[in-house]
């Protein structure tokens, strides 16, 4: 299983959430549904139907990813949200 590391603001919104967290999935695209397993609601706050928001970044060891890209079971991803400001 993958190792899935996400921001303190996404882990505050969902009781029970952890900042890491292993889970399963081939891709991008499938980790996020098994976030959204676990955590039902979380798919939403990082995708649309377009695809991962604007505000939302994710690395896949260390390498910006899609929802295509691959995940190994030894995989680390981040999920990072934008920061802006003026």
């Amino acid at each position: 299983m993958a190792t899935v590391v996400l921001p303190r603001n996404l882990v505050a919104l969902f009781p029970g959430a952890e900042r890491r967290a292993s889970v399963e999935g081939a891709t991008v695209d499938a980790v996020l549904d098994g976030l959204d397993d676990r955590w039902p609601g979380m798919r939403d706050r990082l995708r649309d139907d377009v695809g991962l928001r604007p505000h939302i970044n994710v690395f896949v060891d260390g390498e910006r990813a899609g929802l295509g890209a691959a995940v190994r079971p030894d995989s680390t991803v981040h999920v990072i949200p934008a920061i802006s400001g003026g």
